[in-house]
């Protein structure tokens, strides 16, 4: 296989780097825990799995070229940001009528239950997020196609470049974990964590309406 390879690492870093859904998603899981972190980014990267195998059978070809497909999975994508939001500001607005005081970030009495649950719930909110989001079925077909060399196998292709962007997308939310997990002993304090979560839940929100507004 061919391929610029300088040229994709290029592409796929910028893609992870400019903010989105997936980034709020784990920096918000992070700053909860660093494990929801984690399984938050191991469910994103899920997400883009399920996208490359999707363009590798032509099924998000499919869904692409399918207005109401597309509007749907755009649409539902958005629904669950928004969601996601709403959550977020209710939850602001508990921690302020101080009916939340006694759940500061990270604190569990049981801590193996509390650990699974964690890990499930970041997991299923970075995968939805990924996996609802258009643009990440769009990247496989309109940016990594044009990395593919046409003397070689597409299919075989697109899965090594897919897999190589899941692996880079790994590291660099592992990373992005480590540091958005040192805000947490900052967002112990109930001021600091009613403003975190009003702004998350506000941009989370601006995000879905964004999406759903978007061509």
């Amino acid at each position: 296989m061919s391929v610029d390879l300088l040229g994709f690492l290029g592409v796929v870093l910028v893609a992870y780097v400019v903010p989105g859904p997936d980034l709020l998603v784990v920096v918000r899981s992070a700053t909860e825990h660093p494990a929801k972190g984690r399984a938050a980014a191991l469910g994103a990267q899920g997400g883009l799995c399920v996208h490359m195998l999707a363009a590798a059978v032509g099924v998000s070809l499919i869904a692409a070229r399918s207005p109401v497909v597309y509007t749907a999975i755009k649409l539902a994508g958005a629904a669950y940001l928004v969601w996601l939001g709403v959550r977020a500001v209710l939850a602001a607005r508990r921690l302020r009528a101080g009916r939340d005081t006694a759940r500061p970030i990270g604190a569990s009495a049981a801590v193996e239950d509390a650990s699974r649950s964690r890990w499930r719930s970041g997991f299923a909110q970075g995968f939805l997020t990924n996996v609802l989001n258009p643009k990440a079925a769009l990247f496989f077909l309109s940016v990594l196609p044009q990395f593919v060399d046409g003397g070689g196998s597409t299919t075989r292709q697109i899965f090594l470049l897919g897999i190589l962007d899941v692996l880079i997308g790994v590291a660099y939310w592992f990373a992005l974990v480590a540091v958005a997990a040192r805000l947490r002993a900052l967002l112990d304090r109930p001021r600091v964590r009613h403003r975190w979560e009003l702004t998350t839940g506000w941009l989370f929100i601006a995000i879905g309406f964004g999406v759903a507004a978007a061509a």
